[in-house]
């Protein structure tokens, strides 16, 4: 079973080695990781993808509970959410095969960053298997793919923040009242006033 975890942690030297020792000592593989700064100040969203049966996911989100500076945690992994991932792909083109791969760019609703005599780099961001796919297509034909940096999962929940959310966020110098409140928990439009 695959899970989806996203921990705002403290912006303080050594989270990061905590956190993959975790794993390491649960003996669970991290296939995805990305941490960056978050919409808190003083804090980063971390994102990490993992392997793992119910128990062993559950055991995971007690114990990253339990680390210094983990602030709050939660497995998305099958909640609604939206994912994607960002490729850098540098390729080796001569001048007459740029064509093709502006129109399998294109086609993969991918953009070209750079253009260098003999190479250039193709930006492609979505769903993994959109990003496999192109990848997929440039490996045809052999030594043409020179370097690839791939991005972890980046991954949020949809829809609107549950009151705990809003409350944690601090929105705004007034409180919601108990009207939006409830129509924010359960997913309703809220109109501003």
């Amino acid at each position: 079973m695959l899970h989806t975890f996203v921990a705002y942690v403290e912006d303080r030297p050594g989270v990061l080695t905590r956190v993959a020792s975790l794993f390491r000592r649960l003996n669970i593989n991290i296939i995805s990781l990305t941490v960056g700064r978050s919409e808190r100040a003083g804090q980063s969203r971390m994102t990490m993808v993992a392997e793992a049966s119910a128990e062993a996911g559950n055991r995971i989100r007690a114990s990253l509970y339990k680390l210094e500076n983990v602030i709050e945690v939660d497995d998305i992994g099958l909640l609604p959410s939206v994912t994607r991932e960002l490729a850098l792909i540098k390729v080796a083109v001569a001048p007459s095969e740029r064509s093709y791969i502006f129109q399998l760019a294109e086609t993969f609703r991918a953009r070209i960053v750079d253009l260098a005599h003999e190479s250039l780099m193709i930006e492609i961001t979505g769903v993994e298997s959109k990003i496999e796919g192109l990848i997929q297509m440039l490996s045809e034909d052999e030594g043409r793919i020179l370097e690839i940096c791939r991005s972890g999962k980046m991954t949020m929940r949809r829809g609107h923040h549950t009151s705990r959310v809003l409350k944690a966020m601090e929105v705004g110098e007034t409180e919601p009242d108990a009207l939006q409140l409830e129509n924010l928990e359960e997913g309703a439009a809220v109109e501003p006033e």
